[in-house]
């Protein structure tokens, strides 16, 4: 080895090197990973063309299938069932093909080999219904019925009048779903509040409750027993056109249009259109709820269960942390159980955030929420208010998990501080609280919110806690709405993270979610760039603000 090869592994140009390259092929695996959950993910709303093609088994019979493409993969001929076409090949190629139709076939996706196939065929006149029940349904639309005679389309095409029709009945269903979500829901809960104070006067040995609840209670009974009425005939007047259909075997079945979020004819489609068809099927993932399972419609619940835990999280973490990183670097002796407690703090963060949960399910929920029910919620014992998992729950245990994390930027925001400033500030006749509050903690801002940023970082991506104290596959409604007192703590929440793993893991249709569990997957990391994103801004005008003192 010569000199010069030693010289230079001997300095500091090995190390540079090697930092740089172990940071660039960070980057790229941080790309790649954002572009694959782009791809499979964003892909999914885009609109593909729907194939028809015939398929011959081993026997000779024959099948017509209709339905898109969605995957193709090429593998040994011996791991595949093979037919007599593929003989003497050592690869095959096959094609999963999504069929929906699932009330006919039982399924929504099967595989196929290509020597089964034949040329498919792109038709015009194919339709894809989206429904809210039973997947989509591909098929050729055929009549219109309504009361059971056909309706006179009045020489338009049967496909202008059909997607009309779509749109009214979809007006007619949006107006049923605010009648029983809000109205009758809001009427429902003022019931429930109602019955509890009624309980409570019992509980309370007062007034006849009855007598002092009579007209709160007649009101809202004819109130809901108008918007009964109302739901009557709306679902009258829905239930009344549906759609002959043919499918792919030819035989023809009726759909209801009531349940049929969207039509369209995929293969008549020009780009334009279909642009404006992948907007459209974006923004329902981004504000719609789901359903399906979860495997078709939106996810704005887990979305705003996420935001709306991780902020309560922050509200309540940040005072606890400031607060204990204040006691030890500013007022605790420092000596050695100063020492052992550090150490504990910085032993907190390595412990499997899985007994966070454990723990927050047997002290916040079982014991601190059932006192709380024992003290305050009494009328509505045996069920319980706050001894259930809910919000308030899981902000406090992720709160718990992300605190060390907190205590440890505050205290190295602490100790950037020169003592020169705490001096002067204490010469010209501040107490030390003043100066701590007036001078100390502004400065050590930029270092509170880098550890909030981190806090939030972290709990916003964490699943198995949630699991235990508050987090559910499907919400019946959200945290935060406009009854009394508004922000209901109690309450179960839905989350981005576990809605991954619901999705992804515990769906009964695997190929229908994968799509979703990447494109969940890549909004929760925006939600918490969006987030940390915010938190910088705010940390980097502060720095800017308190440069003297780094």
């Amino acid at each position: 080895m010569s000199r010069t090869v030693k010289s230079w592994l001997g300095g500091d140009a090995p190390w540079i090197w090697l930092h740089a390259g172990a940071i660039s092929l960070s980057l790229l695996l941080v790309a790649g990973l954002l572009a694959l959950l782009m791809l499979r993910g964003l892909g999914h709303f885009w609109p593909a063309d729907v194939a028809v093609f015939e398929l011959t088994d081993v026997d000779g019979a024959r099948e017509r299938v209709i339905g898109e493409i969605v995957e193709h993969e090429t593998l040994d001929i011996a791991k595949v069932a093979q037919d007599s076409d593929a003989a003497g090949h050592g690869l095959i190629d096959r094609y999963l093909i999504k069929t929906g139709n699932r009330e006919i076939s039982g399924i929504d996706f099967r595989w196929v080999n290509e020597p089964q196939m034949s040329t498919p065929e792109y038709p015009t006149d194919i339709m894809v219904l989206e429904r809210r029940e039973w997947g989509n349904f591909y098929g050729f639309p055929r009549r219109l019925m309504e009361g059971g005679s056909e309706v006179d389309l009045g020489g338009a095409a049967l496909g202008q009048v059909l997607l009309s029709s779509i749109d009214a009945a979809g007006g007619i269903f949006a107006e049923i779903r605010h009648i029983e979500k809000d109205l009758i829901g809001a009427i429902n809960y003022r019931m429930e509040r109602m019955r509890l104070r009624e309980r409570r006067l019992q509980l309370e040995g007062g007034m006849d409750p009855e007598a002092a609840l009579a007209a709160e209670s007649a009101a809202l009974q004819q109130d809901y027993d108008r918007l009964v009425a109302d739901l009557e005939s709306l679902y009258e007047s829905l239930n009344q056109r549906t759609l002959i259909a043919v499918t792919a075997s030819g035989e023809e079945t009726e759909i209801l249009l009531a349940g049929i979020v969207r039509a369209y004819y995929p293969n008549a489609m020009s780009p334009a259109q279909k642009s404006g068809h992948y907007l459209g099927k974006l923004w329902e993932f981004l504000s719609e709820e789901p359903r399906e399972a979860n495997t078709e419609g939106g996810i704005y619940p887990a979305i705003f269960g996420t935001v709306l835990m991780v902020m309560c999280m922050a509200l309540l973490v940040t005072p606890f942390g400031v607060v204990a990183a204040i006691y030890l670097h500013e007022y605790a002796r420092q000596g050695v159980l100063t020492r052992l407690i550090r150490i504990a703090v910085n032993n907190l963060a390595g412990v499997p955030s899985v007994v966070y949960g454990v723990f927050g399910l047997g002290f916040f929920v079982y014991f601190l929420g059932g006192s709380i029910d024992e003290l305050l919620f009494r009328e509505s014992l045996p069920n319980p208010t706050f001894g259930t998992p809910g919000l308030l729950w899981a902000s406090l245990t992720l709160a718990l998990l992300t605190v060390p994390v907190v205590i440890v930027a505050t205290e190295e925001g602490l100790s950037r501080v020169p003592l020169a400033i705490r001096e002067g500030s204490l010469a010209l006749g501040a107490t030390k609280a003043e100066t701590l509050f007036r001078t100390v903690l502004p400065m050590t801002a930029p270092a509170i919110l880098t550890g909030m940023i981190l806090a939030i970082a972290r709990a916003a991506g964490e699943v198995a806690p949630l699991m235990l104290v508050g987090v559910v596959k499907l919400a019946p409604a959200l945290p935060l709405d406009g009854g009394f007192p508004y922000l209901h703590l109690d309450r179960k929440f839905m989350h981005l993270g576990f809605h991954i793993y619901d999705v992804g893991f515990q769906s009964p249709n695997v190929e229908a979610a994968r799509p979703l569990v990447y494109a969940t997957a890549l909004l929760l990391v925006l939600v918490i760039v969006a987030l940390n994103l915010a938190a910088i801004k705010i940390r980097n005008n502060l720095r800017e603000k308190y440069r003297a003192a780094e």
